[in-house]
């Protein structure tokens, strides 16, 4: 059984599907950095120095009763909160890896369809009387002397 699990984990596409999720990963974490210490901050200051990560509905009250000015106070004081603002992080991040992944797809059918070039116009036909190749354009094959119906 040691011996199957060995061969599955060494299969081709069982590595790489590791490595892609390894990378995807590290690329979430970069989104999530990108997000919320390039990106937030600006869109924030334009709109009036709004903090999203401290955007928060309090539901119920902790232990020590509000107003509580971060959502980091009002997690450490036991509230009930809606994040509304973590949420609306997580959805730019995950808007700017669609796009990533988009780019990406769009790259590869490219690079498909250059590989897919369509196959070149012939230059050459073969004569219907002695069967050498002559050119396309000939009236008149010189290998037999035939005269030939136009391509």
């Amino acid at each position: 059984m040691l011996q199957e699990f060995k061969k599955f984990a060494m299969r081709g596409n069982v590595v790489d599907m590791a490595v892609g999720i390894i990378i995807g990963g590290a690329f979430g974490t970069i989104v999530k950095s990108l997000v919320a210490d390039v990106l937030m901050p600006p869109i924030g200051l334009l709109l009036g120095g709004v903090d999203f990560t401290d955007l928060f509905i309090i539901l119920k009250a902790g232990e020590t009763a509000g107003p509580y000015t971060t959502l980091a106070a009002a997690q450490e004081a036991g509230a009930v909160v809606i994040s509304y603002g973590v949420f609306i992080n997580a959805v730019i991040s995950f808007l700017i890896v669609a796009f990533a992944v988009f780019l990406l797809i769009r790259g590869i059918n490219r690079l498909q369809e250059e590989k897919e070039a369509p196959p070149e116009e012939p230059t050459t036909r073969e004569c219907p009387y002695c069967a050498s190749t002559i050119s396309i354009k000939a009236t008149r094959c010189p290998n037999c002397t035939s005269e030939l119906a136009a391509a």
